[in-house]
């Protein structure tokens, strides 16, 4: 098929093409096509060009691989077992797709070492390669090129490009001059609903090159002309597109270069087809030894190189900053500073908006925390993100720690995903809560990976005011709360800010930080030690006498519950407030931690968004003063009147309550 290929490169190709539709049969589902058809250009660049060391995958300077395709994981679990990685065992490949495996239908981060990131929802890898190339710009800056210097390849698909995300990374990649990035795209002119040109007709190397990208189409089946494309990639001084005309489903008689390849076992009889279409005799699993020495081989190419670079390292004396940014090291001073910040808070007790609070202790920390690494989304004097400390990062100066990602949310999200996975940094980005739509797909990856990755979400309700309802979110909390393993902080004041902060960095997985664009006053009293936030609610008034009723809030509203337990108050009535800057934390509380702050009396929750899923701490929705439906075009003030989110109209709900209690 096409052009002629050694032979050898050609049989080491063809153990994965054997490897990928064995699974894939065994499975009786995934996607052979893909693998099969890209089995040339991994070949080439495992063996000639990925600066890796099996037997260290951890190695902080190998070469990064993300299969954005992620629907073609049968090529890079071939590649980590071939090679040699300790948990892609051949029992790992037969158990593809099955419950407990490490070789999930789509790579997924963490599962086993060699998989850089979690991929399937398409594009998402291609802004994550975005990321950590953008991260070995930025590290290199800082610790040199003797420890930081080592190239990130992508391996993309049509769908991958079709996606709207992958314009936004491109266009921003181009823009700072990437070189040291790689996309390798499989321009098999196939797509699940038949041929590509059924939806398309882009010219992808006009698209690349008009982004700055340098572009060179080749075929991605013969073994010279990927090398060669690969060796001049390395060489270019912006990044680069290697589009490869392939052959979905190489090898396959009957399916290859068709829409049935794709997603779907080839079937007893078509494997027997490709066997000797492929010159391939072996047994489904079976590896001749030749073969699965020579791959081992390619698995233990860079260890010299590694061995080198540990010395490096070694007599470095930048080491200890390295391997405190690598590991995500929170330095001391920082906490120090965040409780110097809420004593000063409590002292002055200036209104002050929480995004701008959020500013204040940013400063603080980015001085403190050299691997905080910020950025908003064309939002920087809304989000108010930026510090003192955190100078522009531009194509030809890494030194800054501050990204001006224009206005690309989505791409932001996922590049974030991408600088952590490389690590080196804690990043942070900002834009309008409303638009976590736009970041919707990557806030949940990071979710699923686990990233410690912070969303800097600010004017997060009616309380803007005159931009309106396109602006205003109003179920944007409760979706994002829905999210497994994202940590949603709305705080209610400057210090409960500077806690949420404190919390999210010291974190093991992604935050969102849902600030307010109007002021608050500073409503907690006692600042202590403590990190009261962190336990997700605590009691921030207690009752005058035995509690009739317990108002929950979160952020901006929760003044209001104290304005409405005053109210109440004068009637006789005792009411504890609760204020409630995480349900997630809260939630992993201990029983009788969660019981003490709820009390078993009446409860009324009052938030500037929709009533959905208060229910679970109040019992009935009719018991939350919130958001009816989307917001309008006014002053906040009025607008909290016209929704009837006021003191007053708690003070009701919670009469009502405890009449209806009675």
């Amino acid at each position: 098929m096409t052009a002629q290929a050694d032979p050898s490169q050609r049989t080491m190709a063809n153990a994965l093409r054997a490897l990928a539709m064995d699974a894939v049969q065994a499975a009786n589902s995934g996607h052979p096509g893909a693998p099969m058809g890209m089995a040339d250009f991994a070949t080439e660049l495992f063996s000639k060009h990925l600066k890796f060391d099996a037997s260290d995958p951890d190695w902080p300077d190998r070469d990064r691989f993300v299969l954005s395709a992620g629907h073609a994981s049968m090529l890079l679990y071939g590649l980590l077992h071939l090679t040699g990685y300790a948990d892609f065992t051949l029992d790992q490949i037969k158990n593809f797709r099955q419950l407990g495996s490490l070789t999930a239908g789509h790579p997924e981060y963490g599962h086993g070492k060699g998989i850089e990131t979690t991929t399937g929802p398409l594009g998402q890898g291609i802004a994550n390669g975005v990321g950590m190339a953008l991260a070995e710009r930025l590290q290199a800056a800082r610790f040199g090129t003797d420890l930081v210097d080592h190239f990130t390849y992508v391996f993309a698909g049509d769908g991958c490009l079709m996606e709207g995300i992958s314009q936004e990374a491109i266009s921003l990649a181009g823009h700072l001059k990437l070189a040291k990035l790689i996309i390798l795209f499989d321009d098999n002119g196939i797509s699940i609903d038949g041929a590509t040109s059924l939806t398309t007709s882009d010219d992808q190397l006009a698209r690349f090159k008009a982004s700055g990208w340098d572009v060179v189409a080749i075929d991605g089946h013969d073994p010279a002309a990927i090398d060669a494309a690969i060796t001049n990639a390395k060489k270019t001084d912006r990044p680069s597109l290697i589009a490869a005309k392939t052959v979905i489903g190489f090898g396959s008689p009957n399916k290859g270069g068709t829409s049935g390849v794709h997603g779907a076992p080839l079937g007893p009889e078509e494997i027997a087809l490709v066997r000797d279409e492929l010159n391939w005799p072996h047994a489904p699993f079976e590896i001749p030894d030749d073969i699965q020495n020579a791959w081992a081989e390619v698995g233990r190419r860079g260890a010299d190189e590694r061995a080198a670079w540990q010395n490096r390292l070694q007599s470095s004396d930048k080491r200890q900053d390295f391997e405190d940014a690598l590991n995500g090291v929170v330095p001391a001073t920082l906490d120090e500073a965040i409780l110097a910040y809420k004593k000063e808070q409590d002292s002055e007790r200036k209104p002050v908006a929480s995004r701008k609070a959020s500013q204040q202790v940013l400063e603080l920390m980015t001085e403190a925390m050299p691997a905080l690494l910020g950025g908003s989304a064309d939002l920087t004097g809304s989000n108010n993100t930026k510090t003192a400390a955190t100078s522009p990062v531009g194509p030809t100066d890494f030194s800054g720690r501050y990204i001006y990602y224009g206005v690309r949310e989505h791409a932001m999200a996922a590049i974030m995903n991408g600088l952590f996975l490389h690590r080196g940094f804690v990043p942070y980005g900002g834009t309008f809560l409303t638009f976590t739509d736009y970041c919707r797909g990557a806030i949940r990856l990071s979710a699923l990976m686990g990233l410690n990755v912070i969303y800097v979400m600010t004017h997060d309700s009616i309380g803007l005011g005159e931009d309106g309802p396109t602006h205003q979110p109003v179920e944007h909390l409760a979706s994002l709360r829905a999210i497994p393993g994202l940590t949603v902080f709305r705080p209610a004041d400057a210090i409960e800010t500077a806690e949420c902060w404190q919390h999210a960095v010291h974190g093991d997985g992604p935050s969102v930080l849902a600030l307010t664009r109007q002021n608050l006053a500073t409503l907690r009293q006692d600042v202590g030690t403590e990190n009261l936030s962190s336990w997700g609610a605590y009691i921030l008034a207690q009752s005058d006498g035995p509690r009739e009723a317990t108002i929950l809030a979160t952020g901006s509203e929760v003044a209001l519950a104290l304005e409405a337990r005053e109210a109440l108050a004068e009637k006789g009535i005792n009411v504890a407030v609760v204020s409630m800057p995480s349900w997630e934390l809260f939630d992993t509380q201990a029983p009788g931690y969660r019981d003490e702050v709820l009390g078993d009396a009446p409860r009324v929750a009052v938030e500037a968004g929709v009533p959905f899923g208060w229910a679970r701490y109040t019992g009935d929705e009719r018991l939350v003063v919130g958001m009816p439906g989307f917001g309008a075009s006014a002053p906040a003030p009025e607008l909290y009147q016209h929704f009837g989110i006021t003191a007053s109209a708690v003070a009701d709900r919670v009469e009502t309550a405890i009449a209806e209690n009675s």
